[in-house]
């Protein structure tokens, strides 16, 4: 399962989820809560519940460059064009827009 931390003008609004089910995007309680919390797309409005989809949302898909900048991205990593959340989480940490993706490490659990 990988995860990516998704930044709203670097405030931290939502995580999404890449999972065997697909994909998970949920908006952090505290992020809508906030004063003037917005929407990172009109297609993801500000809600409580998950959006689900078994593709990656169009929204993030939309992030991941495309033409001479996706050459280079695929040409110097061994990430196929088809592993969109690779590289959403590649090209996408300092976007154009204000959304902006930061992928989650997860520690494995060494203790037991």
């Amino acid at each position: 399962m990988r995860r990516a931390n998704i930044y709203y003008k670097n405030l931290l609004a939502g995580v999404l989820t890449e999972g065997d089910q697909g994909y998970e995007f949920y908006y952090l309680p505290e992020y809508i809560k906030s004063t003037g919390a917005k929407p990172i797309s009109l297609t993801l409005p500000l809600r409580e519940e998950a959006y689900r989809s078994n593709v990656l949302f169009p929204f993030f898909d939309g992030l991941i460059p495309e033409g001479w900048l996706l050459d280079v991205a695929l040409r110097n990593t061994d990430i196929s064009i088809l592993d969109r959340m690779s590289l959403l989480l590649l090209c996408c940490n300092d976007c154009i827009s204000a959304v902006s993706v930061e992928q989650v490490i997860e520690e494995e659990n060494t203790n037991g």
